[in-house]
């Protein structure tokens, strides 16, 4: 089974779970909304590993029209069923090939979702191709490896339940990395969660 499908495979069968797990995390989220909100008023907005679609739910009011995706089907029935906007619509889509034509999308956020995939590098590839030359991507990413004891003892034991963790990141590491991948962060702060949670505004470098 390649990683990919062992990741879907995960989310399929924690769908049911996620909302109940990403609440004790409710003080860091909120925050974060206030800072996304203002960034996608007026705009189109492409949302990867939406999962159950909480941030999207949260700042669609702001926003022109949100595209919602994920790559598991059962996340996005669960995201579904709480949808009551027509500005939101919610999609199973693979973030490595996505369907949308280049430079598409004002705003692209992909939120606690790049330390979690094999070859994130690639997805940010695709995030590249389909935001416009001027738009912004909002990339909020646990950091791991600045996890305080607790912490690590619960990433110990996500990992004994499946969950999978493919980067291990401190915050420097993690800009240090979207640099290295053609963003440059015009923002960036570290929020405080079950796990240290960087939030990072990025634009495209220049060439």
């Amino acid at each position: 089974m390649t990683a990919m499908r062992k990741h879907k495979n995960f989310w399929d069968k924690n769908a049911g779970r996620y909302d109940r797990f990403m609440r004790k995390d409710r003080a860091a989220y909120d925050e974060m909304y206030e800072l996304i909100r203002p960034l996608v008023r007026h705009k189109t907005v492409l949302e990867l590993a939406t999962g159950t679609g909480l941030i999207a739910r949260h700042i669609v009011n702001a926003a022109a029209y949100i595209e919602a995706t994920d790559a598991s089907a059962e996340m996005i029935a669960e995201a579904r069923r709480d949808n009551h906007s027509a500005k939101l619509h919610f999609s199973v889509q693979d973030m490595f090939r996505l369907p949308y034509v280049d430079k598409s999308f004002d705003v692209a956020i992909v939120s606690n979702a790049l330390h979690i995939v094999p070859q994130p590098e690639k997805a940010l590839a695709e995030i590249k191709r389909v935001l416009r030359d001027d738009g912004v991507l909002i990339a909020p990413t646990f950091t791991h490896a600045e996890n305080s004891f607790s912490g690590k003892v619960k990433a110990f034991f996500m990992r004994l339940a499946g969950f999978p963790l493919h980067s291990k990141w401190t915050s420097e590491a993690y800009l240090k990395f979207l640099e290295q991948n053609g963003w440059t962060a015009q923002k960036s702060t570290v929020l405080k969660a079950s796990f240290p949670l960087t939030y990072a505004e990025c634009v495209k470098s220049e060439a």
